[in-house]
């Protein structure tokens, strides 16, 4: 889609003051996507040379804001690592075109916060951290369970920019569980849960999205009973944080949310 209403595109490596009707751009593939009237410049991120992932040397991972989704996935199809199948399945819930896995990039995809964001998903579930750059030049940590707070928001604040995204290097080691729903066979993800468990002390985390406006990420020090388990995302997620949508009703994300949540459950506790 044509964006008539931009008059600018700036280098982002350019340094030059923000101001109203501008935004960061990467891979383009929401902002091409439907009108934005109230855009006037684009701050184009495609020349800052970022790494697009990289394994730092305590073992964590490193993936850029703009790193694409084809490249994630080819990334970790060499990942030496149990969580590595993860990804994948991650990439894949994109269910998109391979003309979209090469534009669309991980930090939009959290920056869009949409639910069903799969990119929100996988670093969820693997406590990712974001790093966040100001216009002021500080920076600031945020964990990706809090970075998206609802269907379409974030603690972005004006002119922020999500630089990276980290993943510690003891949750790239824990064995992982994936559960997808959608009301179609090809449609867009209506309850995603993951489930990670740590092989050292035997730690279950549990990890929602999809079926919820932001993501819950629930820890147990061993694997819980069912009971406890279902207690647990039942305080976790509030009535009104059930998302609603044509792509499915709240009651029925629910439902197949406890329904994965003790499938996982059950699953790890057989490997641990």
């Amino acid at each position: 889609m044509d964006l008539n209403t931009v008059v600018k595109t700036r280098d982002a490596r350019d340094p030059a003051p923000w101001r109203p009707g501008d935004a960061w751009l990467g891979g383009g593939t929401y902002l091409f996507s439907e009108p934005q009237p109230h855009l006037r410049r684009l701050v184009d991120l495609g020349r800052t040379g970022w790494t697009p992932v990289a394994a730092l040397p305590d073992g964590s991972l490193e993936i850029a804001a703009t790193c694409t989704i084809a490249r994630l996935s080819r990334f970790a199809a060499d990942l030496p690592a149990a969580a590595a199948p993860l990804f994948e399945r991650c990439c894949r819930a994109f269910l998109a075109s391979f003309k979209i896995w090469n534009m669309a990039t991980v930090g939009g995809n959290l920056c869009n916060a949409l639910p069903a964001g799969p990119m929100i998903s996988l670093t969820a579930a693997l406590d990712g951290e974001t790093l966040l750059l100001a216009q002021d030049g500080s920076r600031r940590r945020v964990p990706v369970a809090d970075f998206v707070t609802g269907a379409g928001r974030t603690v972005l604040t004006e002119g922020e920019l999500l630089r990276s995204v980290t993943l510690p290097a003891r949750t790239l080691a824990c064995r992982t569980a994936f559960r997808q729903a959608s009301l179609y066979g090809l449609g867009r993800s209506g309850v995603l849960v993951i489930g990670t468990l740590d092989p050292v002390d035997h730690s279950l985390a549990l990890t929602v999205t999809a079926a919820t406006v932001r993501p819950v990420r629930l820890w147990f020090p061993l694997v819980p009973g069912a009971d406890r388990l279902e207690a647990a995302v039942a305080t976790a997620v509030a009535e009104h944080e059930w998302f609603d949508d044509i792509h499915g009703l709240p009651a029925w994300r629910r439902h197949m949310t406890f329904r994965y949540a003790e499938e996982i459950r059950r699953e790890l506790e057989d490997r641990s």
